[in-house]
């Protein structure tokens, strides 16, 4: 008997891409000896993306579809995925839909897979043809990544990956109400292996990734993994201090000793808006880990399933 595996595929509005990428899946795993399942998990699309998807099911009897209630998010409908699939397959490919993270990789996962690494991952070469914003931005991302939580990233990995059903199961037990599951994978261990690959272009639409997306993205990485931040702010609250008390002492010695008065509404002014500034970002900083205790502490589930033909 066969082992099965089942490649989980987020999609949000990826109606022009769904023919390409299963083309190209199946000619992929066509010499594969392995039972494969193609499970697309429709995150609130607006275009035709979960019509095609129930025509392609109809034509092709390893095809699946996860029509979630609204859109939830790329992590969420990833772990969406996840969660249906983990009782009925022996590993978990996660790739996303717009053919940049290549089919043609799918066997050298498999193979390590075979050897016995229990978490497959990929690490995306830098793609020449994309801006140098957004290279520079993405190495800034992982730099401060690894500045600022408690866990190392690699440069350039994503959540194109195979993962055991034993990681799987672990993972699926996990309830964060903002998830950042590279950080999470790489958080539970097991052995890991990656593999190097070169980005494919996009096939047809545009990123759904804008600056304030990464931004957010970051956010939530950082402060999912690390209290760092927190720490920065009592320190840089404490350096602060003390540097206004010196210079305050300072300033004092030196208008006695040459007899100025201490005066000027500027300074005091600025002094004060400055101060005033940072205390705003400091508590920015605790709202954000607030914030994600009180989300938390409502217990909403993360995704919400309107139909599947999954079984």
């Amino acid at each position: 008997m066969n082992k099965s595996i089942a490649i989980v595929i987020p999609s949000y509005n990826e109606a022009t891409n769904i023919d390409v990428l299963v083309k190209a899946l199946n000619e992929t795993v066509t010499n594969l000896s392995y039972d494969f399942k193609f499970v697309f998990v429709d995150d609130g699309s607006s275009d035709d993306t979960i019509a095609i998807l129930k025509e392609k099911s109809k034509l092709q009897d390893n095809i699946f579809y996860v029509e979630l209630s609204r859109n939830f998010g790329h992590q969420n409908a990833l772990k969406a995925g996840i969660d249906l699939v983990k009782n009925n397959a022996d590993a978990i490919i996660s790739m996303d839909g717009d053919m940049q993270h290549p089919p043609k990789i799918i066997p050298e996962l498999i193979r390590k897979w075979e050897e016995g690494y229990e978490v497959v991952y990929t690490i995306r070469e830098e793609d020449k043809k994309l801006s140098y914003f957004k290279n520079k931005s993405s190495n800034m991302f992982y730099g401060l990544m690894n500045k600022l939580s408690d866990i190392k990233f690699e440069p350039g990995t994503a959540d194109f990956r195979l993962i055991d059903k034993k990681v799987a199961q672990v993972f699926s037990d996990f309830s964060e109400n903002e998830l950042f599951i590279r950080g999470i994978i790489n958080w539970v261990g097991f052995k890991q292996f990656a593999v190097n690959y070169e980005p494919n272009e996009r096939f047809s639409g545009k990123s759904k990734y804008t600056f304030g997306k990464m931004m957010r993205f970051a956010i939530q990485g950082i402060t999912s993994f690390s209290t760092k931040p927190l720490s920065m702010a009592i320190i840089l609250g404490i350096s602060l201090s003390v540097f206004a008390f010196i210079f305050y002492i300072g300033y004092v010695i030196y208008s006695i000793y040459y007899g100025h008065v201490i005066s000027g509404w500027a300074s005091v002014i600025t002094t004060v808006v400055f101060f005033g500034g940072l205390n705003l970002v400091v508590l920015g900083i605790i709202g954000v880990y607030i914030g994600k205790l009180f989300m938390q502490s409502k217990g909403r589930p993360n995704y919400l399933i309107s139909n599947t033909n999954y079984k």
